[in-house]
């Protein structure tokens, strides 16, 4: 296949290391080792796609680099047996973007254990409207469930909540029975965290500033994607026995807590990654969103565009000025 097709391409100059974002005509001889190649039809724009494009944290890993952490597309070639051409796909993670040329291209060759075949129920444009940011909303709601943390145990806090990982939280947990409690800083979003499922919002501010080691016992759970102050504050309020899923870092990724919560009142910090998750996490994680997500609700999360625009988001989404996620058409 000898096609040039157009890819964004992130380069690097030898003499002062000075970052440089180009659309460039490539062939698949340009593109990277791997057992799929993956005409890329869908792809978004995470948080971690607009540090890469903007240069404002080390994302990128290795030049030149095609960014976009996830894709969705039709497999046009494969030596791996369990994908054949015609097999509609996804990614998300991996180091795609970051280490191994990602999805910001029309075509894309990876690894096929990088891969899970669309999941029932979702088209490949309904996954892109999810990301990585839906993804991982789902694996910290399976990461509180497993945990104990049931819908009658009392109010989940979500933080960050008009983001792409707020706003699938909050929309899975209420489709799911739990009283979600929407922590932000954009007041003028309170109708549409509301119409997500949240019964309460409240402002940011409450979280962001340093608080005492142990607050009061207001939340039976939380999903922060903020850190920091933010998150110290939060697990400070976590009532006994409950636990935080904590997936971002938006506001820093120090920690300035103390052991008081996790020694007086029993309460869980649990990591949540989505990049290296096994496939049998992610598959999970997939079958929630695919079971739990109210299509008019994915509406009202997501934006549309084409991926020649896909710039122009990276400077708002860093500045939280995008609501909900931006799925992007390829093509």
């Amino acid at each position: 296949m000898t096609e040039r097709f157009d890819a964004l391409v992130i380069s690097k100059t030898d003499e002062d290391k000075s970052q440089s974002v180009a659309w460039t005509s490539l062939t698949l001889d340009d593109l990277m080792e791997g057992d799929v190649t993956v005409r890329v039809r869908h792809t978004t724009m995470n948080y971690k796609d607009a540090l890469a494009i903007t240069g404002k944290s080390p994302v990128v890993r290795r030049y030149p680099m095609i960014p976009g952490i996830d894709f969705a597309g039709e497999v046009v070639q494969s030596s791996d047996p369990e994908f054949s051409p015609g097999d509609e796909v996804i990614l998300n993670g991996w180091g795609v973007g970051e280490t191994h040329m990602g999805g910001y291209s029309r075509y894309a060759r990876v690894r096929g254990k990088w891969l899970l075949k669309t999941p029932e129920g979702l088209s490949g444009a309904d996954c892109m409207a999810v990301g990585t940011a839906g993804y991982t909303a789902a694996l910290c709601v399976e990461r509180l469930r497993v945990l104990g943390v049931t819908a009658d145990r009392g109010k989940i806090l979500v933080t960050g909540a008009a983001g792409g990982v707020g706003s699938f939280a909050i929309a899975l947990l209420a489709q799911l029975g739990y009283s979600v409690t929407a922590s932000t800083g954009r007041p003028d979003e309170s109708a549409y965290l509301t119409e997500l499922g949240a019964s309460e919002i409240i402002d940011r501010a409450e979280f962001s500033d340093k608080g005492r080691p142990l607050g009061k016992e207001r939340f039976a759970g939380a999903i922060d994607s903020v850190g920091s102050h933010t998150l110290a504050s939060v697990i400070a309020q976590i009532g006994y026995g409950g636990s935080v899923a904590a997936c971002g870092l938006a506001q820093g990724f120090d920690l300035p807590t103390t052991v008081m919560p996790f020694i007086l009142r029993g309460v869980t910090l649990a990591g949540v990654d989505s990049v290296m998750a096994p496939r049998e996490t992610r598959i999970n994680a997939w079958s929630l969103v695919s079971s739990t997500i109210d299509r008019t609700v994915l509406q009202k999360i997501t934006q549309t565009a084409n991926l020649d625009d896909v710039t122009d988001f990276a400077d708002d989404m860093l500045a939280g000025k995008i609501r909900g996620r931006v799925l992007l058409t390829v093509g």
